[in-house]
């Protein structure tokens, strides 16, 4: 049931893309933000990887967009991205994740070893859930700012 909350915020986010320029998608919300759709895409890859890739499968890989020395990279090194590739990661990241969590129970739990606790799998679902909204949100109004769309 979970997979499925989160598959909807997934599919809603390549709506609240779709069908725009790679002009748009790079779009800023308004200076000083960084904020644009291609920069909430490519933070999500980042972030599903993070999630089920690292933390709940232990895999040892480095973030694509984001590091130590430049940690809004994903939102703000979009000038020059091609959004068509950075979608197709983004895709690609999500049957990773998929592949990733396949497997492990919601009860089953990680040590997350920057925060020094054990964590669920159910938490991570919950979590990833929370994020896709809060960042869905901004989404909406992006896309209203860059062409009215709204509701989609």
């Amino acid at each position: 049931m979970l997979d499925g909350w989160l598959d909807y915020h997934r599919y809603t986010l390549l709506t609240k893309c779709a069908g725009l320029t790679a002009e748009q998608l790079r779009q800023r919300a308004t200076p000083p933000s960084s904020l644009s759709l291609l920069g909430i895409v490519r933070h999500m890859t980042d972030v599903e990887r993070g999630w089920f890739r690292h933390r709940v499968a232990g895999e040892e890989h480095g973030y694509l967009y984001s590091s130590d020395a430049d940690p809004d990279g994903e939102f703000d090194n979009v000038d020059a991205a091609d959004p068509e590739q950075d979608l197709a990661t983004y895709l690609g990241e999500i049957d990773l994740a998929r592949q990733a969590a396949a497997g492990h129970g919601l009860d089953e739990t990680f040590f997350h070893e920057r925060r020094k606790t054990e964590m669920s799998v159910r938490w991570v679902y919950v979590h990833m859930i929370e994020e896709y909204a809060r960042h869905n949100g901004h989404a909406d109004l992006l896309r209203e700012r860059i062409d009215g769309t709204v509701g989609m």
